[in-house]
């Protein structure tokens, strides 16, 4: 089998012959191109703390363990913040040898400050499903800005599959950028990833650089499109050129950068070296073929940066690196790309808060 990343094609193929395993059909829209959204199941654990199961236990036998109390979500249930809750959900896997995967959260999970991670059996890290894994997955969710309203069937993080070791390079990118060009302009900084910085100046003309998320607000419907005011959840940032990141508020900035991801490739912010900034940049890692791409009807398209200072304040400055991208090749030609009439939400971004909140007007101001 060709290494890389698994398209939506060969997910399908793994859907059918049960190397993923459902507890109901596959939602229409559930496998994107180069991943599967994953469901949440009918019961949510509020547990003491975050664990890890480690190498000698599985997370139904630390559930046991460490839960407070089990609430059903076939109905929906409130999430709240601070609390942290394990759900089980409605995939499961069988991976063949050679096959491993990794979990992000989805996008507007990442936007609402939702800290979502992905837990096996005998796991010794979150997020991480080693080659050749037979058993459950499960969530752990915890709101951080946010209630939340979520329910059976509820997709808030994704999963990304592997064939083979990770194949991300700096000399792939390079080629990637001498033959497509990733970033629509300015000159790449390539090393270790392709660096993406920070716009506190110049974006969208008479627009805010940012959003601050407000303390205290209300529910979040985690399956409702387009229902909420940004004004009763954040604070537009205008102040331009430098940002003071206060710690523990959440931020919602974007890059300079407008990239593209190729189609036969698929892209992942990577965690950036804590020695430039006390900060956390982004929950939500993975960027799918075509994002940017003029084959998904796209031409070039902003990174949103999800932020959050650490124990004390810091001063964010215009074009300040933030982040950084690597490629990967698909094993094979995807049949779809990112913004192909799938439910694409952010194709063509700028700064764009999650899909939960109506547009934004700045003449508001």
């Amino acid at each position: 089998m060709p290494q890389g990343i698994l398209p939506a094609k060969v997910i399908a193929e793994y859907c059918r012959r049960e190397l993923i395993r459902l507890a109901r059909p596959l939602d229409a829209d559930q496998i994107q191109p180069a991943s599967l959204d994953l469901r949440l199941g009918d019961w949510a654990y509020r547990v003491r703390a975050s664990f890890l199961p480690g190498k000698r236990s599985t997370v139904a036998e630390r559930v046991k363990e460490l839960a407070l109390h089990r609430m059903s979500l076939t109905e929906g249930a409130v999430l709240e913040t601070g609390c942290v809750y394990i759900v089980p959900l409605q995939e499961q896997l069988a991976l063949p040898q050679g096959v491993s995967a990794a979990a992000n959260p989805k996008s507007s999970t990442g936007r609402l400050d939702i800290f979502t991670r992905v837990i096996t059996d005998h796991a010794q890290e979150f997020d991480k499903v080693p080659e050749g894994y037979q058993g459950p997955l499960y969530a752990e969710i915890s709101p951080r800005t946010f209630s939340i309203l979520a329910r059976t069937g509820s997709r808030l993080s994704q999963i990304r599959f592997r064939a083979g070791p990770p194949m991300a390079s700096d000399e792939l990118i390079r080629d990637l950028h001498a033959q497509e060009g990733l970033i629509s302009s300015g000159e790449a900084n390539i090393d270790n990833g392709l660096a993406l910085s920070v716009d506190l100046s110049t974006f969208d003309g008479d627009g805010p650089v940012g959003f601050r998320a407000k303390r205290h607000s209300g529910l979040v419907d985690v399956d409702r499109k387009a229902g909420l005011e940004v004004s009763d959840y954040w604070e537009p940032i205008w102040q331009r050129g430098s940002l003071v990141l206060d710690p523990d508020q959440f931020y919602i900035l974007a890059s300079k950068e407008a990239v593209r991801v190729p189609p036969a490739y698929a892209a992942e912010m990577v965690p950036f070296n804590p020695l430039v900034g006390e900060f956390r940049v982004h929950y939500a890692g993975f960027f799918d073929p075509g994002f940017g791409h003029s084959s998904g009807h796209g031409e070039g398209a902003r990174a949103v940066l999800e932020v959050r200072s650490h124990e004390v304040p810091f001063i964010l400055e215009d074009g300040q690196i933030i982040g950084r991208l690597v490629y990967e090749p698909l094993t094979e030609a995807p049949t779809q790309v990112y913004g192909q009439g799938i439910g694409s939400n952010y194709q063509k971004q700028g700064l764009k808060l999650s899909k939960h909140f109506k547009a934004f007007d700045p003449s508001r101001r």
